[in-house]
């Protein structure tokens, strides 16, 4: 079947689609007669019949790769073209140009075919509707999908290769640069350069902590090189200096180049469908023993792998661990001493934090794991003060540093003037690079043809601001060098040892603070394992300290016990309940006082004091009614008369809360208001079950007073 007897006139009553891609930019830069042939593929369109006006060219897709899913807008539009019943025929190069994935491939073809579209390269015309046509594409489809694994391959297999004998010249950190030989890595040739990463090193090995050197690099005025990735060592490129940033520091102390190893394949790429339904690539760094290659000693370093192993460690230590997982974790600023150390006796997780007192400056250390897991509700499975425990350990670690302590006190003497001296070494270099650029500016401006007032402008501008920057960073180092503080004389330097003879003094001093005191800690301890014994006799805590090395010791600690706690007395408060139902708390105050009665701690009631031990018991207050009082006013004789009881007794109900009464001032004689719900207390015979005081007090072989009381309290 020829070309022509596939083509028929449904066909060219739709578009002609012209495909036009290349993969890469570098490609559709340097394969022009490549791309002009596909342009060129307007003629063969015509050739089969169709109209000029009905050819349209796609050429979206021209720098992307077919193998990229999701990313081809030209792709995407021509597949929607088709599935509307515009296209007549498609027309590449060749099948590649349409697809190197079969999964956009097949797709095409299966809507091509449902909808009677003709696919066209350099060969011939296919109907993806005939079984034979579709036998075709589809072996050129699986065939242009392997020829690009195959030139993947090959290309990857040689970079490997290359790797693998640290060869493979990939972007190099600042401060490191290609040599001529192949694999060849050197130091930068600027000692401005490689003074500051030396500098960073040397203060990590100091602090310990990332921000620490970055916040000390602010301190001292230190600026940071840029520059361009170096791949070659003909492209050294210029420096610029910059302020020094948190990422640059520690990029700097992570990348393995400065330790003197070769490395590839630290990351990997993860394709994952995103949210929006297309493919994603995501750069996931592996870690180390998943390194494609890896060669130590490989070429001068700033540090040795080692140092640089000791590095990571510590930098992974330095980040807060989840809650149970091991780690310590960076020192903070809190007075907490063993933050990060101390563990649970009972369950053996990490110790939290927590700070009490007025200022909020006690510490403490509480473990809730084991009861959050087992019941769910939070509670504090051990919490102790930290005080005696912490002055305890303190007391065992100064014990043990005893030995050293000469040693590490020269050693500090000596860290102090070699930093301070790092740093204006620095400076000094700085103010070195910024003369040579004032330098490089002056030549320039002397070159230039004084007549081009346009170009000689800009050119002193730039003079001058070099100029300028020198005369600052001269300042800076005058400044630094007049700080700088003075050589330690001998007389000094034993003035040093002899504090080594008193670390419990330089352990006080106001100048140690209390993130410095736990870092010495962490010297030489790993771990401080606490269990409580809350025996009311003897409550203790027992310290189990494991040291760098494996070694142990034990403490005991004892806790101060529990105080008794301060109550008021029951009695006091059954008849705080009985008046509360029937006067106001500076009423009930005058009352407790006229019985001599007083609040836990020896004082006398006042209103306040009754309101406070109402709202500790929840004892409701009185709700005086809004209604004018019924029953007649009497004094406590008349009223027992009516009543129809001794008035010593009325009196003893008063006195005891169980009858209501009014004075018009205190001191004043007590009145009644007889009502109908008083009387009603009043019955002349006992209701089943109940008994008179007498025979109560007979049934239960007590006095009646002890009845009373009873009564008082509620259990009767």
């Amino acid at each position: 079947m020829s070309e022509h007897s596939k083509v028929t006139a449904s066909h060219r009553c739709r578009a002609a689609v012209i495909y036009v891609r290349q993969s890469t930019l570098a490609q559709l830069e340097r394969n022009t007669e490549s791309t002009a042939r596909q342009y060129d593929l307007v003629e063969r369109a015509a050739a089969l019949g169709w109209p000029r006006d009905t050819i349209r060219i796609v050429d979206a897709d021209l720098g992307v790769s077919g193998s990229v899913l999701g990313q081809r807008e030209g792709f995407e539009s021509l597949v929607a073209e088709i599935a509307l019943g515009q296209v007549g025929i498609i027309l590449a190069l060749e099948v590649s140009r349409l697809a190197r994935d079969n999964t956009a491939w097949y797709r095409l073809l299966d809507l091509a075919g449902a909808c009677d579209t003709l696919v066209a390269d350099a060969d011939g015309v296919y109907h993806p509707g005939l079984f034979n046509d579709r036998l075709v594409l589809g072996m050129k489809g699986i065939m242009s999908e392997a020829e690009l694994h195959v030139l993947r391959a090959r290309l990857t297999g040689g970079i490997r290769n290359k790797a693998a004998r640290g060869e493979l010249r990939t972007g190099l950190p600042v401060g490191l640069i290609w040599g001529e030989n192949d694999g060849e890595i050197r130091f930068h040739p600027d000692e401005a350069v490689t003074g500051v990463l030396r500098a960073i090193f040397d203060r990590f090995a100091v602090c310990g902590s990332v921000r620490a050197t970055w916040l000390w690099l602010r301190e001292q005025g230190l600026r940071w090189p840029l520059q361009p990735v170096a791949y070659r060592r003909d492209r050294l490129s210029e420096i610029t200096w910059v302020e020094p940033t948190y990422h640059a520091v520690h990029t700097t102390l992570t990348h393995p180049a400065y330790a003197g190893a070769y490395v590839f394949g630290r990351t990997r790429q993860h394709r994952y469908l995103g949210n929006d339904g297309q493919m994603r690539v995501h750069q996931r760094r592996l870690p180390r023993h998943e390194w494609e290659v890896l060669i130590t000693e490989h070429h001068p370093g700033f540090i040795d792998w080692d140092t640089y192993q000791t590095n990571q460690a510590r930098i992974g230590s330095n980040i807060r661990p989840e809650r149970h997982q091991p780690g310590t974790g960076a020192v903070r600023e809190g007075c907490a001493l063993l933050q990060g150390l101390a563990t649970c006796g009972t369950c053996g997780r990490k110790l939290a934090v927590f700070y009490q007192g007025p200022s909020k400056s006690t510490p403490g250390y509480y473990c809730q794991g084991s009861a959050e897991l087992l019941n769910g509700k939070g509670s504090r499975h051990m919490s102790v003060g930290g005080l005696a425990i912490d002055t305890a350990v303190t007391e065992a670690f100064l014990a043990a540093l005893q030995p050293a302590a000469l040693q590490a006190c020269l050693a500090a003497a000596q860290q102090l003037e070699d930093g301070y001296d790092t740093a204006l070494q620095q400076h000094r270099r700085q103010v070195e690079q910024a003369r040579y650029q004032a330098g490089k500016a002056e030549r320039r401006y002397r070159a230039v043809d004084p007549d081009n007032r346009l170009v000689a402008r800009g050119l002193e501008t730039e003079w001058n601001t070099a100029l300028q920057a020198v005369t600052d960073a001269e300042a800076e180092l005058a400044r630094r060098e007049t700080a700088r503080p003075k050589t330690l004389t001998p007389q000094e330097r034993t003035a040093i040892l002899a504090l080594g003879d008193d670390l419990g003094g330089v352990w006080q001093a106001a100048t140690t603070t209390d993130k410095d005191r736990k870092q010495l800690l962490r010297t030489l301890l790993e771990e401080v394992h606490i269990t409580l014994h809350r025996d009311h006799t003897d409550p203790h805590a027992e310290l189990v300290l494991r040291w760098k090395g494996g070694a142990t010791s034990e403490l005991t600690v004892p806790l101060r016990g529990r105080q008794p706690t301060i109550r008021t007395d029951e009695d006091t408060i059954d008849l705080l309940r009985r008046l509360a139902k029937h006067y106001p708390d500076d009423k009930i105050a005058g009352i407790l006082n006229r019985q001599h009665r007083q609040t836990a701690r020896g004082l006398s009631f006042t209103a306040s004091r009754v309101q406070s031990l109402r709202h500790h018991y929840k004892i409701p207050r009185h709700q005086p009614s809004h209604q004018p009082p019924e029953g007649e006013l009497l004094n406590v004789s008349h009223a027992a008369k009516q009543l129809g009881i001794a008035p010593s007794t009325l009196l003893r109900w008063l006195n005891d809360g169980f009858v209501a009464g009014e004075q018009i001032t205190p001191g004043a004689p007590w009145r009644i208001r007889l009502t109908d719900e008083l009387r009603g207390m009043l019955v002349d015979d006992a209701p089943n079950g109940w008994l008179a005081l007498h025979h109560a007090s007979r049934a239960l072989g007590v006095s009646r007073q002890t009845v009373l009381q009873k009564v008082k309290r509620g259990e009767l």
